[in-house]
């Protein structure tokens, strides 16, 4: 039977390097994507090249009612969810502390932090051997921002990916007696549009020197390590972070 796989914020970056290696596996995937429709279609078409039973649907996963639906609509369409990637997130313009106002940093736990709980709550009610499912795995996408801090550029950023390591340790210890396991990838800088959310396109080009591999990474490095921890060959892993930054 063929898994069932969710990557939230799977159209792009490393969502979309995850996918394509799922898909590649033999696994069914859903993509969730937030608002660019074009870019998802694009990435659907070349994840059926595998032969892999892929769709792509539309949800604000901040939203709780559109994160149930999403969840309902994978049960409809591709059966039981098997693994969930924890994926999206969400950048703003670099600042100091003293240039961040309430609503930004509500917007950046909302998206980064409540989505990646009301995702592993549906995950868990599906996946749970106590609920009557067969397992599964979860892996968390962290950030090498939640242990260096990010100072003057995205510390808001860094506290949400630091909320998610949290999340990792503790809900992997809830769940490892009902089958399902949970890990984490911390990547560094990483090839991504990303950083022309914050403002700086070319800052992995700017920091490259200071990594003690001397340059950035690319997505497909970050989705092999997401790969391994969810697939069986991680079957004795949960709790665990990998961190994919270069030695940084």
């Amino acid at each position: 039977m063929r898994k069932v796989a969710l990557v939230t914020g799977g159209s792009r970056g490393i969502g979309a390097a995850t996918s394509m290696l799922l898909a590649r596996n033999g696994f069914d995937v859903c993509i969730n994507y937030k608002n660019n429709s074009a870019k998802a279609e694009q990435l659907l078409t070349q994840l059926r090249n595998y032969n892999s039973n892929c769709i792509a649907i539309q949800a604000d996963i901040s939203d709780e009612e559109q994160v149930v639906a999403l969840f309902n609509q994978i049960d409809i369409q591709l059966g039981t969810i098997g693994v969930l990637v924890n994926n999206a997130g969400i950048l703003k313009k670099q600042a100091p502390i003293t240039e961040l106002s309430a609503a930004r940093i509500n917007d950046i736990l909302t998206n980064n932090v409540t989505s990646a709980f009301l995702c592993c709550r549906e995950a868990v009610k599906r996946m749970s051997t106590k609920r009557g499912g067969v397992g599964g795995s979860i892996v968390n996408v962290s950030s090498a921002a939640s242990r260096l801090g990010a100072p003057g550029e995205y510390i808001d950023y860094a506290a949400s990916k630091g909320a998610l390591d949290s999340l990792t340790i503790g809900l992997s210890k809830e769940v490892a007696a009902q089958g399902i396991r949970v890990n984490c990838v911390r990547p560094g800088f990483i090839y991504t549009n990303m950083h022309s959310d914050g403002g700086e396109p070319d800052r992995v080009d700017r920091i490259a020197a200071s990594i003690p591999m001397q340059r950035g990474g690319q997505p497909e490095e970050v989705a092999q390590a997401i790969y391994w921890l969810l697939s069986e060959n991680a079957s004795y892993v949960t709790g665990t972070f990998i961190d994919a930054a270069g030695g940084r």
